[in-house]
């Protein structure tokens, strides 16, 4: 490897502490500026951003980040150390990055190795292997900036760095679009789901007097035909109750054909394509999104003799127990296929469920996932140590009833917006493998991007 020659990162970087913001200025929602914490790192590297920290209390010169930083988990909860040492790069998305204390902030100090190279060596498991060798404590784990900047590698020279971060770069922000995307398409679908079911859009734009079909139904579907057939669904008035005239409150046991768990897994093991995955809490993130990093796995034999929990294409899944004492937390997702396994099941915390025709996974979804609903499992979760939904409570949940037609016209409109969904999420995972199959190999010389470029015109 002509011209790539032995460095350490401390030839490189300098890692620079985080701020300890006051705990009293902490907010699980806006306004104040987002607060990074560990929590925030994928395992893997790069940032996820389901569970935000802000912060409204006083300014920190100094510790407010620009677009383009490139940070490091320095302390991590997890037994496993999951995301110690992991980097990741602040977003360009206007928002306003505070660098918390459990964070270190990378700054290049040689310009023999840009950013974007550190970041990706970063992410490579020659890397994670030393930072975890080398951290401290055992329930919570600690690594420090003189530990990272000990780590040894090859570094090649400029122009491969380069080429290196373009080929990566361009597989991270085709995910990236595909997240902000299926982000947009999941709004669009929750946006319907309110207007139909919460608040009663088209029926109340009646009572005002709208006459235009387009109108009426929210401009959803613009050929007049088409709105007049789908506004005629709606009632023109709202009854006693406050429902739309006709409407009524059930239970969704009226509406289910499947409501199961899956088996306890005996043996089960961690590890990558060794047996059958069984997806529990630690894997439901969001529709068609999993971490399968912290997925279980259970033997074949094991998984031939099960009777149920075997999970298909569109299924809904709830998380049904766990959590801290009198906080149970409900995680709802949406199982869809393209993914790298052929067969999956679910373990004993999780339901699968399914609804009767004409009423659609789709509603059954975005109605579990309602404000509504999701206060109505957190408030039916029972239990002291591991609160949770029973079978029972699950079926007693109350929903709005519109009836078979709006409730498939529901479906014929979000059915394209989710499948775009999943396939989007189906093609992210094929691109996130590819991605770190190349990584190590680029990173450590063993291919190069032109013998990589070589061998795919030899393909073709």
């Amino acid at each position: 490897m002509s011209g790539w020659t032995s460095t350490t990162l401390g030839d490189l970087i300098e890692v620079k502490h985080g701020f300890a913001f006051k705990g009293e200025y902490f907010r699980d929602a806006p306004p104040g500026d987002i607060l990074l914490t560990p929590g925030n790192f994928a395992v893997g590297g790069g940032f996820q951003f389901g569970k935000l920290k802000f912060y409204d209390g006083p300014s920190a010169p100094g510790y407010v980040l620009r677009a383009g930083d490139l940070l490091v988990t320095m302390t991590d909860l997890s037994k496993a150390g999951d995301t110690l040492g992991y980097p990741a790069i602040v977003p360009h998305d206007g928002s306003v990055y505070l660098h918390n204390q459990r964070l270190g902030k990378v700054d290049c100090t040689s310009d023999l190795a840009s950013r974007d190279f550190i970041y990706w060596l970063m992410r490579t498991s020659s890397y994670r292997a030393e930072v975890l060798a080398s951290c401290t404590g055992s329930t919570v784990k600690h690594t420090s900036p003189s530990r990272i900047k000990a780590y040894r590698f090859l570094l090649p020279p400029q122009p491969e760095q380069k080429l290196i971060c373009e080929v990566l770069g361009a597989l991270d922000a085709k995910i990236e679009v595909n997240r902000r995307m299926n982000e947009t398409l999941e709004t669009m679908a929750q946006a319907i789901f309110r207007d139909w079911y919460v608040n009663f859009g088209p029926t109340r734009r009646k009572i005002d007097g709208a006459t235009d079909p387009v109108d009426i139904v929210g401009c959803l579907v613009t050929d007049p035909d088409e709105a007049q057939e789908l506004a005629n669904l709606f009632p023109e008035a709202l009854g006693d109750d406050g429902l739309p005239s006709g409407w009524s409150t059930s239970p969704l046991a009226s509406i289910l054909s499947v409501l199961e768990t899956g088996s306890r897994p005996k043996g089960g093991v961690k590890g990558i394509n060794f047996g059958i995955p069984s997806i529990g809490a630690e894997s439901i993130v969001g529709i068609g999104k999993y971490d399968f990093s912290k997925t279980k796995y259970v033997s074949v034999e094991f998984h031939k003799g099960m009777k149920r929990g075997y999970v298909s294409d569109r299924d809904v899944l709830l998380y049904k127990d766990g959590g801290r004492p009198g906080e149970f937390e409900p995680h709802v997702s949406m199982f869809g296929s393209g993914f790298p396994f052929s067969e999956f099941c679910i373990n004993e915390h999780v339901y699968r469920i399914r609804a009767c025709p004409p009423f659609t996974q789709e509603f059954l979804y975005f109605m579990l996932t309602s404000e509504a609903l999701m206060d109505e499992m957190r408030n039916r979760g029972t239990g002291v140590a591991t609160p949770g939904l029973n079978s029972t409570a699950v079926k007693a949940l109350p929903f709005v009833d519109a009836g078979h037609e709006i409730a498939a016209a529901f479906g014929s409109l979000v059915h394209p917006l989710v499948s775009r969904i999943l396939a989007n999420g189906a093609q992210s995972r094929t691109l996130a493998a590819t991605r770190d199959l190349l990584l190590p190999k680029f990173i450590s010389g063993e291919i190069t991007i032109r013998d990589a470029e070589r061998r795919l015109e030899a393909a073709q």
